[in-house]
């Protein structure tokens, strides 16, 4: 049976959800829209008592106080929200360039916010950005706080998620399984003769995406009786290319005849590699070392790195795209989900076949 007070059993639908109003949180308390308006301003005329029940109500239904009420007599704000993990993550800056070039003559600017991987810092950029009223909004991944994730429900506009496949979306999705795509890259080095898999990921599961890389990897090499796999968690995400150094030495350590290693990006593989190059271990002939995100170093370093590319630039242009479709016409065009594509990109890094070897 649905709560219908839960915000997952209320799927946002573009036109469906009305903006909650000053007053209605007002005559949820048993005030004055005058006096929930004193209390955000922290007026002393309101009492603490008065002041936390105004602020628990704001809590619970998700209400967002307006900043441009005052301001912007069309109602429109002219700009496009998203939020993204990492500003200084090639992959993430891809897709902001993809959102821009989408949004490009349509009048619309792109306000860009910074995670840091943190659901709760997500959520005040959330609040944050909601306040100004944006025409839409574009979040990395589909793991939000109870309170993200009711304000989003009750804003009234567009919600695209991307990088992922949440289980319950809020609104439309344009991302992939990283599962899966891991999934993918173990089976495809499998079929090369590889039997001794390890992997490094980061010793959190703020990063999402990571811990679904890292549990595609974990099945697929039970499934492929390979397993269990030799899985090595080092560094809070974002992994860099020092913990990665760091995190193969320790690997190898404890697994010494392991054939593979697997990372969750190429930022913590290149420095695997490098950290394999200081040691004096030739890669792929010692040792083969493969990443994910096809970042441009993959493709530069020595030897280049076996990766996954999984189209960032085209998640984000699809993802403003599906925005932008659902501004014109005022609901969800298609389906509510864009799958994105990913492939294998195979390179020196696991080529044991007359590759050139650092």
């Amino acid at each position: 049976m649905k709560n219908e007070d839960d915000p997952k059993d209320k799927r946002l639908k573009p036109g469906d959800a009305q903006k909650l109003t000053m007053a209605e949180v007002a005559k949820y308390v048993g005030v004055s829209a005058m006096t929930v308006s004193r209390a955000f301003r922290q007026d002393a005329s309101v009492s603490e008592e008065t002041r936390k029940r105004i602020m628990e109500a704001v809590d619970a239904l998700g209400y967002v106080l307006d900043l441009s009420a005052g301001s912007l007599s069309s109602r429109r704000s002219g700009f496009i929200a998203a939020l993204v993990p990492s500003i200084n993550n090639s992959n993430f800056s891809d897709t902001a360039r993809g959102m821009t070039d989408a949004l490009q003559n349509t009048g619309l600017q792109l306000l860009l916010g910074y995670t840091d991987y943190s659901a709760e810092k997500e959520e005040e950029l959330i609040e944050a950005m909601l306040r100004r009223r944006p025409e839409g909004i574009i979040l990395t991944g589909g793991s939000h706080t109870a309170r993200a994730r009711r304000m989003l429900v009750k804003a009234g506009i567009p919600v695209v998620e991307t990088w992922e496949l949440p289980e319950d979306p809020i609104n439309q999705v344009v991302g992939f399984s990283n599962s899966e795509a891991m999934s993918l890259l173990v089976r495809t080095l499998a079929g090369q003769g590889y039997r001794k898999f390890g992997y490094i990921g980061g010793t959190t599961a703020r990063d999402t995406r990571g811990s679904q890389r890292r549990s595609g990897f974990q099945k697929t090499v039970e499934e492929l009786g390979l397993g269990p796999g030799r899985m090595i968690s080092f560094g809070v995400p974002p992994i860099t290319m020092e913990q990665g150094g760091q995190a193969i030495v320790s690997l190898l350590e404890r697994w010494p005849d392991t054939e593979v290693v697997l990372c969750v990006s190429d930022l913590s593989a290149f420095g695997a590699i490098m950290e394999c190059t200081r040691r004096g271990m030739k890669v792929p002939r010692d040792i083969a070392v493969a990443g994910f995100g096809d970042y441009e170093i993959s493709s530069i370093c020595h030897p280049r790195i076996t990766t996954i590319n999984v189209d960032c630039y085209g998640i984000g242009r699809q993802a403003a795209a599906r925005l932008l479709d659902t501004l014109h016409t005022g609901e969800a065009t298609g389906d509510e989900i864009t799958l994105t594509g990913y492939k294998v990109v195979l390179r020196e890094s696991t080529d044991r076949n007359g590759a050139p070897t650092a």
